[in-house]
């Protein structure tokens, strides 16, 4: 009797005790549940906006749009650099980046560290012309300061009526110099593929070796490229310099369509791996274009995104030798959003990898060869691409620049002559041995 009275005691304590638990794991799952309730939330953020309306201040003078469009800036902008949340304007400004045409300094910028960084300030532009360099900070526009502001305000605040003039304060982070620009807003014309000469002839050197800029990846890259190796081959052309440096990037589909011009059909080019998706991109053309003709790519800090796809890619596959200096490591995926009212929502949805599953995003990619230049002599080699070359500048700046000296497109055609040479020597030393036969 005293042994079932215990065994009876012993039951009901645990039945108790598994009832207590049950219920402090409900009461915690319910907490955990009610805290990323929706509906609550929402709640939560309509009471705020119309105690904002209701008590602030001067808050008769703001609008419902005005309350939201602050907050989804707010939300989006701490989600990490290049999500944001984009007005009507700032979608259309947008829309324009792609079309080869539209108004402002041409200065690449994006939110690096909390700083506004120039990714790459591009050619024959009031920013390039002045000697902005990719790295530089701008901390203030017309002496406002710039710090915490959302990328887009700060890019509609650079932006303008073409002709109208706008006042940056720029910081070098290498050297520490401050240095106030007054500039002038332009309409920006761009050609995405452009020669040695900033043209589009494309000559050949006398030793062979041909020469491509890309200064970014817009609708029309991959079929400009195309023309232009179209005529460097019935040049015949022994080796080539594809030039990405200060390309800050643009269209994912028109850097595959690039590369896949000196790869294999069937060959990957690049992966996109989001929450839910993995987007594998291949090789969809003719097969390698210029078959053992060698390639080195030049890159620096102003090569970001598309510009690293493409590195990353021949780096991967043996196909080019990569030479400069590491590159921006801007390597995530962004998808545009619209909504119902004309703004949009630029998300970062994915991450792009190499083919060998090497991550760009924040790494970037280190050359084969690393070929450092200082702030001089890069700032030199933007100032002669401007259209008229040195010639076209002021002479201030003129004398400031100095002699221009490439180092690294240099490097590029030294090794492109002993690789030619070494393809030459190793052609017919197979010839031979196939004639002893």
């Amino acid at each position: 009797m005293k042994r079932r009275f215990i065994f009876g005691l012993v039951v009901v304590a645990l039945l108790l005790n598994l009832a207590l638990g049950a219920r402090i794991y409900l009461s915690a799952a319910q907490a955990a549940t009610d805290g990323d309730n929706a509906q609550a939330n929402f709640q939560i953020f309509n009471d705020a906006v119309q105690k904002i309306r209701s008590e602030y201040v001067d808050g008769t003078n703001l609008t419902y749009q005005q309350i939201v469009y602050s907050a989804l800036k707010g939300a989006v902008g701490q989600l990490d650099p290049h999500s944001e949340f984009l007005d009507a304007d700032s979608f259309q400004q947008l829309q324009d980046d792609t079309e080869g045409q539209f108004g402002g300094l041409g200065l690449v910028v994006a939110l690096r560290d909390g700083h506004i960084t120039v990714i790459a300030p591009i050619e024959d532009t009031p920013g390039s012309r002045a000697g902005i360099l990719s790295g530089d900070y701008i901390t203030q526009v017309e002496g406002q300061s710039v710090e915490g502001q959302p990328l887009a305000d700060v890019v509609k605040r650079l932006r303008g009526d073409p002709g109208s003039s706008v006042m940056l304060t720029v910081v070098r982070p290498a050297s520490g110099e401050k240095k106030n620009y007054t500039l002038q807003r332009a309409v920006i014309q761009m050609q995405m593929v452009k020669d040695i000469n900033g043209r589009q002839q494309f000559p050949l050197s006398e030793t062979g070796i041909g020469y491509v800029r890309l200064t970014q990846f817009g609708d029309n890259t991959a079929d400009d490229l195309e023309a232009a190796l179209g005529k460097l081959k019935q040049q015949g052309m022994k080796g080539l310099v594809l030039d990405l440096r200060w390309n800050p990037g643009g269209l994912l589909e028109q850097a595959v369509a690039v590369c896949q011009k000196f790869l294999p059909r069937g060959q990957l080019v690049v992966s996109t791996e989001g929450r839910r998706v993995v987007d594998k991109y291949f090789a969809q053309g003719n097969g390698d274009e210029l078959k053992n003709i060698p390639i080195v790519v030049i890159v620096n800090l102003g090569s970001a995104s598309a510009a690293e796809i493409v590195t990353g890619c021949l780096q991967d596959l043996h196909r080019a030798v990569i030479l400069g200096e590491k590159t921006f490591g801007k390597g995530s995926v962004q998808t545009i959003f619209p909504l119902d009212d004309g703004s949009a929502l630029k998300l970062t949805v994915a991450k792009y990898y190499t083919p060998s599953h090497k991550v760009i995003h924040q790494h970037g990619i280190t050359p084969d060869i690393l070929v450092p230049v200082s702030d001089a002599e890069e700032a030199a080699v933007l100032l002669q691409r401007a259209p008229e070359g040195l010639d076209g500048i002021a002479p201030a700046m003129r004398a400031s620049v100095g002699v221009v000296h490439d180092e690294q497109l240099e490097r590029a055609n030294d090794l492109l002559k002993s690789l030619i040479l070494y393809n030459t020597l190793a052609g017919e030393k197979t010839a031979k041995k196939i004639a002893a036969k």
